[in-house]
């Protein structure tokens, strides 16, 4: 590896655009949880598709390593240069492209984030649903096949993007899919690069579903006595057909840290976190059909709101939930893991990882995204303390071998980065040596994003 020619050479390519201060690399080698940082050697700022496949021509031809960089929200240390090279930030490509409201859909740049989205398309009374809770970039949500709290009803990144601009391994610029609904046009290469999580090549440009806002909507929460009693309450939710548009749960000990973060004044006890789309009718049909579910499983305080203001102040205090549990123990590391199931074993999920980490020696708050079965735990280690950080990964491990025996996978959106590595035979058997041989076909150097999803021999 060359990394000095390499550098020598972007520099020529982008000027003041590649940068190798102190402050970018620390920056771009941090992590949001319990990663070592990871600098790499140079950070790039492209602007358009062309510049990007330069950039990986030159890194191919000298053997140096790239990594994509959207907002850097990952949480499986999906874009940290664990072997050097130079990650290509996406923030001065964030443009919307093309609105075509009469079809429903848009093309964008991989750096504009999702709330920037949703504002530019304000007017035309369509928004795009995939909401992850952090303020992602949607090249970034793609790569890692987001999903989050509003995928119950709308899907995930894999239900919602349509085509794809990349840039492979070698510099090649090609396109998949189109912006047509349905093909059968040969092997579905959209579909592999979104949750390749930047092993494959660069997403430069995207064409994405939009749905129209809805004419009514209303949120919810409500308290349980007990975990068991709520994801039952979900559960036959879901299995009534009640058309939600979220569905959210948090433990008796996230209750308790929102109260400290955000003065929620909630009872310290298990809570759902309710909304549902549609129209006036429908919505107020909707939430009393729930409101009797709720009653049947035990539940209590029972309120909702069709005002905007009482519903933002809901969804911003779920949103910053990862922030709020971080605060119950001010200065720790958070291993952070999450597992999806199928919906009738989410109940039994949920209380073994609950009765699993009130055993240990660690706080670890459980929220979940749980109409679709995914929940996830946040591991508070003190820092410096090894056993703690053991006991942390211990509990993971033990998650994720309990959702591949409930039928499930070890993470239903946070990715596999390299935080997730050693569960992926056990999910996948020797259809991970198949990953390996895609991966070794269309980046035989190893250089996209290395370290991550699969382990090259």
């Amino acid at each position: 590896m060359t990394i000095d020619t390499a550098l020598s050479e972007l520099e020529t390519l982008l000027g003041k655009r590649l940068s190798r201060s102190k402050s970018d690399l620390d920056l771009h080698g941090a992590s949001e949880t319990h990663f070592a940082p990871a600098p790499p050697d140079a950070v790039a700022y492209p602007e358009n598709t062309e510049e990007v496949s330069q950039i990986v021509k030159i890194c191919a031809a000298h053997g140096v390593p790239v990594i994509g960089w959207g907002t850097g929200t990952s949480l499986e240390g999906h874009a940290l240069a664990i072997k050097g090279g130079v990650t290509v930030d996406f923030q001065r490509m964030n443009k919307v492209l093309a609105v075509n409201a009469e079809d429903m859909d848009v093309v964008v740049q991989p750096g504009v984030t999702r709330q920037e989205l949703n504002e530019e398309l304000r007017a035309t009374g369509l928004f795009f649903p995939v909401d992850p809770g952090a303020n992602a970039s949607i090249g970034g949500m793609a790569s890692t096949r987001a999903s989050g709290t509003t995928a119950v009803r709308y899907g995930t990144m894999r239900d919602n993007v349509m085509a794809l601009e990349v840039v492979l391994a070698d510099g090649r610029i090609i396109r998949t899919g189109s912006r047509a609904r349905k093909t059968s046009a040969g092997y579905d290469l959209t579909g592999l690069f979104v949750g390749s999580e930047g092993t494959l090549g660069l997403i430069t440009e995207l064409t994405l579903k939009l749905r129209g806002q809805p004419e009514a909507i209303s949120s919810a929460v409500c308290s349980f006595p007990a975990i068991g009693d709520a994801v039952n309450a979900v559960i036959a939710t879901i299995q009534m057909g009640i058309p939600m548009a979220r569905i959210e749960f948090v433990d008796a000990l996230t209750a308790k840290a929102f109260n400290d973060y955000a003065d929620a004044g909630f009872p310290e006890v298990p809570h759902l976190m309710v909304e549902f789309h549609g129209s006036d009718e429908g919505v107020k049909e909707q939430a009393e059909r729930f409101g009797e579910i709720v009653h049947e499983f035990n539940g209590s305080d029972f309120r909702w709101s069709a005002k905007t203001e009482d519903r933002n102040k809901l969804w911003a205090m779920r949103h910053n939930a990862y922030y709020a549990c971080v605060a119950i123990r001010p200065g720790a590391e958070v291993v952070v893991t999450d597992i999806c199931v199928p919906i009738s074993r989410l109940a039994e999920a949920v209380e073994e990882t609950a009765a699993d980490i009130a055993a240990s020696s660690i706080p670890g708050p459980i929220v979940g995204h749980v109409g679709d079965g995914n929940f996830h735990s946040s591991l508070l280690v003190e820092r410096g303390n090894a056993e703690e950080m053991a006991e942390a990964k211990r509990l993971a491990a033990r998650m994720a071998e309990r959702a591949l025996r409930l039928g499930g996978t070890v993470t239903g959106e946070h990715g596999i980065g390299m935080g997730k590595l050693d569960y992926m035979q056990a999910e996948h058997g020797d259809g991970w040596a198949v990953m390996s041989e895609l991966k070794r076909t269309l980046d035989p150097q190893n250089l996209m994003n290395p370290g991550k999803m699969v382990r090259m021999n």
